[in-house]
């Protein structure tokens, strides 16, 4: 019963989210991102930002078409077996 009772517990916790911006132009489902890449964070996150210029990986502001965070199940999952000590999350940047 423990068991069961704490897997529920961690499905609940590890949550999935995915934030997207668009910025010139509507991210489709069938894009395929020019960059991807895991954001390793500590203690949850806590003070700490991973930065990656958009503009870099698409070869100017203007070739930038989206922005997108997302957190899957298997980072969730990371986050609650480590007790939060470890908490990553993905990113992908869409360029035209």
């Amino acid at each position: 019963m423990k068991v069961i009772s704490t897997v529920l517990i961690s499905l609940t916790l590890a949550g999935c989210t995915t934030q997207t911006y668009h910025i010139n132009g509507q991210v489709g489902s069938n894009d395929v991102p020019q960059w991807e890449g895991m954001q390793p964070f500590f203690v949850s996150g806590l003070g700490q930002e991973v930065m990656v210029s958009a503009s870099e990986v698409c070869g100017g502001a203007q070739n930038v078409k989206g922005v997108q965070s997302k957190h899957t199940f298997v980072d969730g999952f990371l986050g609650v077996i480590t007790a939060g000590l470890f908490t990553p999350k993905h990113a992908r940047i869409y360029c035209k």
